[in-house]
């Protein structure tokens, strides 16, 4: 059975900015990156707490961002109000089930996906797990790499305010919804940033 070393064990350190990396001389306080000179460490410092603080906020704010209206459409005089649930149903009832399925997707699966992802990610570490470590390492990639596709959403608001402005035929705005939603996705966008998947691998089965 062939033996895994760590960069760490041998001496390397990578820059968390650049990706350049470095011999560490035996001790990280003051290192540098030689190419764009930022600090050097072998693991993110307080990486648990940050992610912890930012996926637990993300949560919080997921659920006003599915009770509050992402929009409010004014037409001949009459204002309705749609959350992302009504919106989905509104494509699905007029049968543009695509539509429907790209933001379901993207402003539901997704966020949900990401944050379930983020929570086992950082609990296994917690827990000192040793199993499934390559899957893991995995599914914190692809965590990190759907998670900006949940901006479709706030996207797409944004685009009809900027559009249907008809005075007093039909008029759109966003609503207080659209400003939670978005809280979500960057929160969970920073929360994947922060987490340092080498934690995955600092732990052996001894």
């Amino acid at each position: 059975m062939s033996t895994a070393y760590r960069a760490k064990d041998l001496g390397l350190l990578g820059c968390h900015v650049c990706g350049m990396v470095s011999r560490s001389p035996g001790r990280e306080e003051g290192l540098r990156c030689p190419q764009c000179h930022s600090a050097l460490h072998s693991r993110i410092p307080n990486s648990l707490a940050r992610t912890w603080a930012l996926l637990l906020t993300a949560m919080i704010l997921y659920i006003p961002a599915n009770l509050l209206p992402m929009m409010e459409t004014t037409y001949l005089g009459e204002t309705t109000t749609d959350t992302i649930i009504s919106g989905v149903l509104l494509f699905i009832e007029e049968g543009d089930w695509l539509v429907a399925g790209i933001i379901f997707g993207a402003s539901i699966m997704i966020p949900i996906l990401k944050m379930a992802s983020l929570l086992y990610l950082l609990v296994s570490v917690h827990k000192r797990c040793v199993v499934r470590r390559r899957h893991r390492a995995l599914l914190y990639r692809v965590t990190e790499l759907i998670g900006r596709w949940s901006m479709v959403d706030v996207f797409v608001v944004g685009l009809l305010t900027a559009l249907v402005h008809m005075g007093l035929i039909s008029n759109i705005y966003p609503g207080m919804g659209i400003l939670a939603f978005a809280g979500v996705v960057v929160l969970t966008m920073l929360a994947a940033l922060s987490f340092d998947s080498r934690l995955i691998w600092d732990f052996t089965s001894d």
